[in-house]
């Protein structure tokens, strides 16, 4: 079980494939469900109350989204009041969102308030079925270890529900219980303006903006957000800017899915006469964004591609904007290291700090967190699959500040005569081009799963990682798993060791970096391959074509498909 990414606790009786035999089965499955849930619960404020004194009075927050379960009337809400009622019964003070909000608003909410932590009960962008925790501690970001495993230890000393758990009245009646939605909704949109850097220019815009919310949280608050930066408010999707759980408009409520999933914003846009769409997936907390070209096509930017207009982005506004004895050396971005290296090519050029974390967001908060207490200056953090972080008000990411920063990096730019896309173009010719392409393998059989990595791992002989690939030789290995890695002197990773799951990374002689990886929440096997060329190498088909040949290579030699049934992702 992993609490530190989105601990995935599935509706059983709606996903269970027992849930048509008859009517007690569904209710034993829902027990089951609930029994679980409460004992998570009761972990959380065991490990607190151990953690911290002054618990009761410092609090606790907790949010949701719009997810619903029509069968067994389970929806987030419902499960955010079940929460609450457990803190109110042992008379935790509770600060309860008295409506739906952006998943970055109870990371935001724990620092503003001086809580201890707080949840967020979303599935974020996955399948309609399912509903999910995101976990955040005093520090404003998701938990790492060892909080997790000392949770699960919680969990294990008390298996029965306690008395009054179940009463989700305590929400409407407990004097403990606090609504938060209005000071953290003014000083997020207060705090958002640091980031905002050409005002006047930003209400004199005539560039369009189309946004769609994915029938989730965001349309509220990106309309908010784009009045804080003095926007036009953007052009909503009517089918799609009201909540719901059955994102009836798609088959996948994940914008990362690109043009296929942007259709009806896509066709707005043009109607319109907009030449920018903004997507924030359900939650609120990742950003797509699309830019209609001079042929009539759009460009749908991948995670990477935004991360390299956005890293120039905010060192260029930093750089234009800093006093004249500010050191570029206190200067911090950060990036998971299955991403783009796109802003470590950047801070080699320009003088300021990169570093890689392992993938997830709950690294780069936590990471961010030191950076700032020890008095350095974080711009940026991202994650390739379209999770942002621009500044350092939310130790998480946030799709409503990203997708405002968007739109004034596009005004910015339209007064110079650019576009996003052509920007992009100038970044990697000034930094180096960076071509990276992500796909995954999915596989159901955690064996087999198994069987693949180990197999690297042992490659020539026991404990032998591969030196070629096909005829694409190896520099290193870097195999967080083991806490292996041959580019370092003694051998040891610098990154965690991550036992509970796979990755193991390979940089090849002509200058590709590519990482083989488990999801935490999907059956899934999953690669990022990218070419960096340094300043200069600025033929794009060829290093296409390079890149394109060694993950043919990756794939043939190491995961081995057709002989270990795996299923590709377009199938």
């Amino acid at each position: 079980m992993c609490l530190s990414c989105i601990l995935t606790l599935s509706i059983l009786c709606e996903r269970s494939p027992l849930m048509f035999v008859c009517a007690a089965a569904q209710l034993i499955l829902l027990f089951s469900f609930f029994s679980f849930f409460f004992l998570f619960l009761q972990g959380i404020y065991k490990y607190l109350e151990r953690n911290f004194s002054d618990f009761k009075q410092r609090g606790f927050v907790v949010g949701y989204d719009t997810r619903g379960q029509v069968t067994s009337n389970c929806s987030s809400k419902k499960l955010a009041k079940l929460t609450a009622a457990v803190l109110l019964a042992k008379d935790v003070l509770v600060y309860f969102f008295s409506t739906y909000v952006p998943t970055p608003f109870v990371p935001y909410a724990v620092q503003q308030l001086g809580a201890v932590a707080g949840v967020m009960i979303t599935a974020s962008h996955n399948r309609k079925e399912d509903n999910g925790y995101k976990v955040y501690w005093e520090n404003g970001a998701q938990i790492t270890s060892p909080h997790d495993k000392e949770i699960i230890k919680c969990i294990e000393e008390c298996v029965e529900p306690w008395n009054g758990s179940w009463n989700e009245n305590l929400v409407d009646t407990s004097p403990l219980r606090q609504d938060p939605l209005k000071k953290i909704c003014d000083s997020y949109m207060e705090d958002l303006t640091k980031i905002c850097y050409h005002r006047e220019l930003n209400m004199q815009s005539s560039l369009k903006f189309v946004h769609t919310s994915f029938h989730g949280v965001g349309h509220d608050y990106v309309q908010l957000a784009f009045k804080a930066f003095g926007f036009q408010p953007p052009i909503p999707v009517p089918e799609q800017k009201d909540p719901d759980p059955d994102f009836s408009t798609v088959k996948c409520p994940n914008p990362e899915e690109g043009e296929s999933v942007l259709e009806l914003s896509l066709r707005l846009a043009e109607k319109e006469d907009a030449k920018v769409v903004v997507a924030t997936d359900p939650d609120a907390d990742r950003l797509a964004v699309a830019e209609q070209q001079e042929n009539g096509c759009w460009k749908v930017f991948t995670g990477n591609e935004l991360a390299a207009l956005f890293g120039w982005w905010m060192f260029s506004r930093w750089k234009e904007n800093c006093s004249p004895d500010a050191d570029v050396r206190n200067v911090y971005m950060l990036a998971t290291t299955v991403s783009s290296k796109i802003l470590r090519a950047i801070a080699l050029k320009e003088g300021f700090h990169f570093e890689e974390t392992l993938p997830g967001f709950k690294w780069i908060g936590s990471r961010v967190k030191n950076l700032l207490d020890n008095g350095k200056e974080v711009l940026f953090a991202f994650e390739e699959s379209i999770g942002f972080m621009c500044g350092t008000s939310v130790l998480d990411k946030d799709g409503v500040s990203a997708a405002v920063v968007t739109a004034e990096m596009a005004t910015y730019l339209q007064g110079q005569s650019l576009t996003l896309a052509q920007k992009l173009l100038d970044i990697y010719e000034t930094y180096g081009y960076h071509i990276s392409k992500t796909s995954y393998f999915l596989c159901y059989d955690p064996p087999t799963i198994k069987r693949i990595f180990e197999r690297l791992r042992n490659f020539d002989g026991p404990q032998s990682y591969p030196k070629s690939c096909g005829v694409y030789n190896i520099l290193h290995v870097r195999d967080v798993t083991t806490g292996y890695d041959s580019s370092q002197l003694n051998k040891k990773s610098v990154l965690p060791v991550s036992k509970s799951s796979q990755m193991i990374t390979f940089t090849f002689q002509n200058g590709c970096v590519a990482t083989l990886r488990t999801s935490g929440t999907e059956p899934k096997i999953k690669y990022y391959a990218e070419m960096c060329a340094l300043p200069g190498h600025s033929d794009r088909s060829v290093l296409e074509e390079e890149l394109q040949k060694l993950i043919e290579a990756l794939i043939e030699n190491f995961l081995e498909p057709a002989k270990n049934g795996l299923t590709w992702r377009s199938a």
